[in-house]
């Protein structure tokens, strides 16, 4: 991995800080506002598995929308390049499809996920740790440490649309929905595919 320019430490510490305001790599999706952050009445889970699913998709697709702002202080590889674009970009328009339907619906609150508060500060300690790792500077392993956290960021986003089309009664939200699962499978697979390269050239 490239060095950075030669620029100020103040100027370096300015996009480190960019990035880590964005709060873009975690893998784990943490939550963000998701008040209320307690569990379903049992009566009610069933019918609420969708538009938590919906909540929880949401605010993953937020955090992977702005993955690309990583690459503003890391030099990567032209596949992984390509790779984390096409993350942000599908990221982005699954995003807005998903605003677009809670304007629609009211059943939809893309803010409420009701996970229960030891999930939600677990998630937090595991994302902070994972930013820390991935802005730790010229670090050698750099590109292997994020497709991990994307590897698992993206079967959780896949999981999640799937889940939420096979709730969805309107058939063309349900589509797209699968759509959406199949377009974040496809990024998962090629994160593991280059995964394997990676891991390959860390243990050499």
């Amino acid at each position: 991995m490239r060095r950075l320019p030669n620029k100020s430490s103040r100027v370096f510490r300015q996009a480190l800080t960019i990035v880590a305001m964005a709060i873009l790599i975690s893998g784990c999706a943490t939550p963000k506002h998701s008040q209320p952050s307690g569990p379903f009445p049992a009566a009610n889970q069933a019918d609420q598995i969708r538009p938590n699913c919906y909540s929880l998709l949401h605010q993953l697709l937020e955090d992977e929308k702005n993955l690309d702002k990583l690459l503003i202080i890391k030099k990567e590889s032209r596949e992984l390049h390509k790779l984390v674009k096409a993350i942000a970009t599908t990221s982005a328009a699954g995003a807005k499809q998903l605003e677009s339907y809670a304007r629609s619906d009211r059943s939809i609150q893309l803010k409420a996920t009701h996970l229960p508060p030891g999930e939600v500060a677990t998630r937090d300690a595991i994302a902070k740790t994972k930013t820390k790792v991935l802005l730790t500077p010229f670090d050698p392993n750099f590109e292997f440490y994020l497709l991990l956290t994307q590897s698992e960021a993206l079967s959780y986003a896949w999981h999640l649309a799937e889940v939420a089309a096979t709730g969805e009664p309107d058939p063309r939200r349900s589509s797209a929905l699968n759509t959406l699962s199949q377009s974040m499978k496809s990024l998962y697979d090629q994160t593991v595919a280059l995964l394997k390269t990676r891991a390959i050239v860390a243990k050499s």
